[in-house]
């Protein structure tokens, strides 16, 4: 993945590690050098027939079935790379803003194991789309 390179010039004090789950959405963990914190990260790609960028953010229980990441399980931020040609950025979603907008599993909410990221570049969106952008948006940095 290109945006390898920049994470790596972001996040110097972290070891990028390959992640045994979502592997389509290559899915990896920053580590901290000392080991004491994480961050998760994913791609989200473009599709074809609906605007935005889709990812999956999910990992498996012990009788393997897919669940939502937890606030245990998390780590410090989850990391959403959006790569479109000359278009590059990312969306940094602090534990405690994911855990607000109940992308991650808590006692009051089941999460999200995938959702669509808007970045600036995405214009003409329906109502909800537009909605989901505009909190979005604040989390996002281009490379």
């Amino acid at each position: 993945m290109k945006s390898i390179k920049q994470l790596k010039d972001i996040y110097i004090d972290f070891d990028i590690v390959k992640d045994k789950w979502n592997t389509d959405y290559e899915g990896f963990v920053l580590l901290s050098k000392d080991k004491q914190a994480y961050k998760r990260c994913r791609l989200a790609k473009k599709t074809p027939k609906k605007d935005g960028y889709f990812t999956a953010f999910w990992q498996k229980n012990n009788k393997g079935k897919n669940i939502p990441f937890s606030e245990d399980d998390l780590g410090e931020e989850l990391i959403i790379i959006v790569e479109d040609k000359h278009n590059q950025g990312m969306f940094v979603i602090p534990k405690l803003d994911a855990i607000k907008r109940n992308i991650i599993s808590t006692d009051d909410s089941k999460g999200k194991m995938a959702m669509r990221f808007y970045p600036p570049w995405c214009t003409n969106l329906n109502k909800t789309a537009q909605s989901t952008q505009k909190w979005q948006l604040n989390y996002f940095k281009y490379f």
